[in-house]
Order: structure tokens, then C-alpha cells, then sequence
């Protein structure tokens, strides 16, 4: 079960912020709700406030909401934070990922599945809306001749799950692709996390597409 989770709404609207909040407030997953207009206010309520759980616009006043993602990160690193943007061009997706980021939706998704989104972030899960899905991950850019490490030391069938990641695909998808079951699909991702230093699926296809490995 879910714990409670302390939740940091950011955006210079203070008609999305009420809305949002007024959502959360009712969820039995939500201890607290704070507000920040600005990346600077962002940062400090994220430090003051033990943000766990982060719904992050990106166009603020002061600056960049990947950039007010990245410091966050970096000062809270338990914090997760969900994007909720009108902006859905595959470079700011991408940008916001590596800057730390477990989720990208957009303002014009339903209410409630911006909420349920922030759950699955919360649970540890990542979120691609879906006008922003996983084909973002073809748009970035990177192609070495050579693996460098950690890839160097994936097996064959590891490089050849990470590409299904990179496509995409479901495990079930890429099990039917490789003839394996879904957990052992499962068992060689687990692997596969470890040696890239990674905890998710999209981290995971980002630094797999960097590194030139093709879905």
C-alpha cells in the first residue's frame, strides 16, 4: 500500500494550482499539498516542505520547470516529479527526463488521470502521456561506434531486452520478440538496472539511446 505522500504543485496559474489541489486534498495517499509559482519558490517549498511528490509546469516566471527539476532532484533526491505542460515537442519530453523527471503529461489530459498519474509516480512508476509516449525516445540524439561502459558489460540478450525498452515495448512484448516468459523478461531488466545504476524503464531506454543502442 502507498504512503502517505507530501505533495508540491507547481504553476504561475493560480486557478490550476486551487484546482489540482483540491483534487489531491481528497486522496487518501496525499498527507499535504504546498504551492510554488516560481522556480525559485519551487525549490524552497520542495527543501521545506520534504516534497515526496512533485506536479511541475514548465513555462514559470523566473525560468525553466526542467531546469527548477534537475536542482530539485538533486536536492530531494526521493522527491519524483510528474511534468503537467502545455509544451509536448519530443525535445522538451526528452530534456525533461534526463533532468530527472518520472513523468510527462499534459495540461489538456483529464483531470483525474493527471491525479492518477501523480499516484503512479508516487508508486514508484513512470508516466508518458499519450501524445508524448515512448516514441520520444527516438528523437535523441547519440550514436557512438563503440558501447561505452557500463553497456560494455550487458550480455547479448541484455543489449537485445534494452532495445525493446528503447522501442517501447511492453515486457510481454519483448519476451514474444526473444521467446522468453515475462518474468524472466523481468529478471534480466532487474539485471540490466544494476549495472547502468538506473531505476526505471525510461531512464534506462535514455541512456541505452545515447549510448547507440537502436530499438
Amino acid at each position: 500500500m502507498l504512503s502517505r505522500c507530501r505533495v508540491l504543485i507547481v504553476d504561475d496559474h493560480p486557478v490550476v494550482r486551487r484546482g489540482l489541489r483540491a483534487m489531491l486534498e481528497d486522496e487518501d495517499w496525499v498527507e499535504s499539498v504546498a504551492e510554488a509559482s516560481t522556480v525559485e519558490q519551487a525549490v524552497r517549498a520542495a527543501v521545506s516542505h520534504k516534497a515526496q511528490v512533485v506536479a511541475m509546469d514548465i513555462n514559470l516566471p523566473d525560468g525553466d520547470g526542467i531546469e527548477a527539476t534537475r536542482r530539485i532532484v538533486t536536492l530531494c533526491p526521493g522527491a519524483k516529479v510528474l511534468i503537467v505542460t502545455l509544451y509536448d515537442d519530443k525535445d522538451r519530453v526528452a530534456r525533461a527526463l534526463r533532468a530527472g523527471a518520472r513523468g510527462y503529461v499534459l495540461k489538456d489530459t483529464e483531470p483525474d488521470t493527471i491525479v492518477d498519474a501523480l499516484r503512479t509516480v508516487a508508486d514508484g512508476g513512470v508516466v508518458l502521456g499519450p501524445k508524448v509516449g515512448p516514441e520520444v525516445l527516438t528523437t535523441l540524439q547519440g550514436t557512438p561506434a563503440q558501447l561505452p561502459p557500463p553497456f560494455d558489460k550487458l550480455t547479448p540478450q541484455e543489449r537485445k531486452i534494452l532495445a525493446g525498452l528503447v522501442r517501447g515495448a511492453t515486457n510481454a512484448e519483448i519476451g514474444r520478440r526473444l521467446g522468453l516468459n515475462e518474468k524472466t523478461v523481468r529478471n534480466y531488466l532487474t539485471g540490466v538496472f544494476e549495472k547502468l545504476g538506473v531505476d526505471t524503464r525510461v531512464q534506462a531506454a535514455l541512456r541505452a539511446r545515447d549510448a547507440g543502442i537502436e530499438g
